[in-house]
């Protein structure tokens, strides 16, 4: 009688989760526990010390605790470039729990699809946006609390202020100990079909960049003053400044509110030395450097976002004397795939190399059920491995599936990579719009336009734009016998989606271009309605 084989038992040390921890939390309290008195913020003229921000943080997620929240639980965030955001950001990510992000041009129809999606038991929101906020909680049963919320307007809120809760709260004392692999933050995102996905990053793509950012691919220094008009709601602003400046203690310059002639102005008066921005930011600044004679002294800059014209590119070196590195990324990828390396050759009109630890690779598009990769400069879809990758779609495995094939992400852009790993982006796979650095998804504002009830369809589609990238316009058939003007459906659209979506320019047809199997050709339409090239 043969012996049974030796099978060793199960051992959690080889196959179980581990006993390490990570957390975004403590990029800004171990750089406050180091640096107390060193500059985290300037706005309006002040300036918060990274000591201050962290005892600040800690008493808001001491009022976060009391309210139940804990480790898994999702918490919306509607702030804008405030220290508020910060302080709400990183003390729910020290409580253990996610962060969910809503875009600040949301309508409340939006927010309430984010908070239903994403499973929010709570929603920060400022202020300023309380008149979409407040209905959208509602209606989704979303218990609200405020920020910057005056004392005068206090009593006429029906949300309770949590600068308050947070002076009666007590401190917490450390952050949370999560596993590297937990969720930190859930961004809305979508595809060209379908309404948005809630990308889950984990804590170990978001700290794992800063550090790749710091040691491979850029040069912040803890005096540098970087300029912060990127969105924290998105993860450029939130991975590219936020998170990368407070790991190493630099200064970020806030601005609330972008304005070109003020961001100059602030620039100079606070010696920014870095500018990270998306391209219609570097037009602005071009423009209003045009208007002034100051400027900063800056180290280089950054674009993201969406790709930068090369001309414009010229102009803002020329503008500032300052080298301009561009990148390439994705929400789903924590964003950064690649990058024109500072300290390298800069590559204009690429987007530079893969970032430390993350492969590209360039995979045949026609070919969904598996990854066939194609060689050097020929033309593909981009594809991504490596430690930046999110977890998942929110509830949606099937998308996740569709995205994640043989270990790689496919980003649904088409582009080249030579054979020494420089990437180009040549466009995108699918329909997707990009004006002034947002994503615009056609398919998400089809849907509302044919709620108008003229409307029988509605194509959506961007033309090429010199200030935006892109422009968003529709064509749209009436219905049979049904009157309205395009002004009417662009008013219609505009009342219903956030101001960068809806489409500017409408154009009533009588029919669209179809294709054999029934599907919109919007590449027709994009031909039929793009602007003629100005000769030169």
């Amino acid at each position: 009688m043969s012996e049974a084989p030796n099978v060793p038992p199960a051992d959690d040390a080889l196959t179980g989760p581990g006993h390490g921890t990570l957390s975004v939390a403590a990029i800004l309290a171990e750089t406050a526990r180091r640096k107390p008195e060193r500059t985290a913020f300037v706005i309006g003229g002040r300036h918060v010390r990274y000591g201050e921000l962290w005892d600040q943080t800690r008493a808001y997620a001491g009022a976060l605790r009391d309210r139940g929240v804990g480790p898994g639980d999702r918490v919306a965030l509607l702030v804008p470039n405030v220290p508020d955001f910060a302080r709400t950001y990183y003390g729910v990510l020290a409580l253990g729990a996610v962060v969910v992000p809503v875009h600040l041009l949301f309508k409340a129809e939006e927010i309430e699809y984010v908070l239903r999606d994403s499973g929010a038991t709570l929603l920060v929101a400022a202020a300023p946006m309380l008149a979409e906020a407040l209905p959208a909680a509602a209606a989704a049963g979303v218990p609200v609390v405020t920020v910057l919320v005056p004392d005068e307007h206090a009593a006429a809120v029906p949300a309770p202020r949590l600068e308050d809760e947070a002076g009666r709260a007590a401190p917490i004392a450390r952050y949370a100990s999560v596993n590297p692999l937990a969720p930190a933050t859930i961004l809305y995102t979508s595809g060209t079909t379908g309404r948005p996905k809630g990308a889950v990053a984990t804590h170990l793509a978001l700290v794992e960049q800063v550090h790749v950012t710091l040691i491979d691919a850029g040069d912040v220094r803890p005096d540098d003053v970087v300029f912060g008009g990127l969105p924290f709601f998105h993860t450029f602003g939130q991975s590219a400044v936020l998170n990368t400046c407070f790991r190493v203690g630099a200064a970020v310059l806030l601005l609330p509110r972008f304005d070109p002639d003020e961001a100059l102005e602030q620039m100079v008066e606070h010696g920014a030395t870095i500018f990270t921005a998306v391209p219609t930011m570097f037009l602005g600044l071009v423009q209003a450097a045009e208007r002034s004679a100051v400027r900063p002294t800056l180290k280089y800059a950054v674009s993201g976002g969406a790709a930068l014209p090369l001309a414009l590119l010229e102009a803002f070196e020329n503008a500032f004397d300052a080298s301009v590195h561009e990148g390439y990324g994705l929400t789903e990828t924590a964003p950064t795939v690649s990058f024109n390396h500072v300290g390298e050759p800069i590559r204009p009109g690429t987007v530079g190399r893969p970032i430390w630890g993350v492969e590209v690779a360039i995979a045949d598009p026609d070919v969904e059920d598996r990854i066939e990769l194609l060689g050097p400069d020929v033309l593909g879809e981009v594809v991504v491995r490596g430690h930046n990758l999110f977890k998942g779609y929110l509830g949606r495995p099937e998308a996740t599936a569709e995205v994640v094939v043989d270990g790689w992400f496919r980003t649904g852009d088409l582009g080249t990579m030579t054979a020494d790993d420089v990437v180009t982006i040549v466009d995108r796979k699918k329909d997707m719009i990009v004006r002034n650095g947002y994503n615009v998804y056609p398919t998400e504002i089809e849907d509302v336009m044919v709620r108008h009830p003229a409307v029988a369809q509605a194509a959506v589609f961007g033309v090429p734009d010199e200030q935006r990238g892109q422009e968003v316009h529709a064509a749209v058939v009436l219905m049979p016998g049904r009157q309205a003007t395009a002004e009417e459906i662009v008013e219609f659209t505009s009342s219903r989606v956030a101001a960068y979506k809806f489409p500017r320019v409408v154009h009533l047809t009588e029919t669209l271009p179809l294709g054999g199997s029934g599907k919109v050709l919007k590449r027709e339409l994009v031909a039929t309605y793009s602007p003629a090239p100005v000769p030169r």
